[in-house]
């Protein structure tokens, strides 16, 4: 379950804008903004390496936080939203959001497929695909799942599952629409062979031949042409 407690010691910045950002960055920080309950949003700085370290625990990004801002009291929150880079993998900015514990938080939870190699459909050849990766839910902070199992064991070919299919634990709530399909098992595409045309300068078998009735109807006629010495 999401619902491990991790402490996040947070910095206030001073500064705002790109030409800050940049220089956070370059030092190892990771600029964000934490929303507050009832109160203005503050911008705040954390160590990459620690932001990390966090959000790749056993909660994952559904984690509660309890964030300390510049030494002050714990602020129990969740990852909002981040930005990376697609390129080097450096997390750019972060937004975190202040929760209370004992009120539902909607989040969004990777679904992750089991038991495929024990499929019927897998074991014919059949080829199974994942059309949604998450489902949102409504759950209590520290009832959030790291994660959502879908066995796909019983699935034969032409079957498909959907998100009434998926089973989420006590407490926890599908938000998704329920027809809304997850994973599917078709036939795999059967590529056809193009046929190999003739070679250059090679003519198909009979091109160019007479029909056999027109070449002896050539030749008799040959032999009767005038001009010739007979008679």
């Amino acid at each position: 379950m999401a619902g491990e407690r991790i402490k996040l010691e947070v910095q206030p910045r001073e500064h705002l804008g790109s030409r800050e950002s940049r220089r956070l960055r370059k030092e190892g920080l990771v600029p964000g903004v934490l929303y507050g309950r009832g109160s203005e949003p503050a911008a705040i700085s954390i160590p990459e390496r620690e932001l990390r370290r966090v959000l790749t625990g056993a909660g994952g990004l559904n984690a509660i936080l309890d964030v300390v801002l510049d030494g002050q009291g714990t602020r129990p929150s969740i990852l909002k939203d981040h930005q990376q880079d697609p390129l080097r993998g450096k997390l750019l900015h972060v937004d975190l959001v202040e929760v209370r514990l004992d009120q539902a938080i909607t989040a969004t939870v990777t679904i992750h497929l089991v038991g495929a190699e024990d499929a019927p459909g897998v074991r014919e050849g059949g080829a199974l695909s994942q059309v949604a990766r998450e489902v949102t839910v409504e759950a209590l902070p520290m009832e959030v799942p790291e994660h959502i199992d879908l066995d796909v064991s019983g699935m034969a070919i032409g079957d498909t599952l959907r998100v009434a299919d998926v089973q989420v634990p006590e407490g926890v709530t599908l938000i998704d629409d329920p027809e809304t399909v997850v994973a599917g098992l078709a036939m795999p595409t059967r590529v056809e062979e193009p046929e190999e045309a003739p070679a250059e300068g090679e003519e198909a078998e009979g091109e160019g031949e007479q029909p056999e009735g027109e070449a002896e109807g050539a030749a008799e006629a040959a032999e009767g042409e005038p001009g010739s010495d007979e008679g």
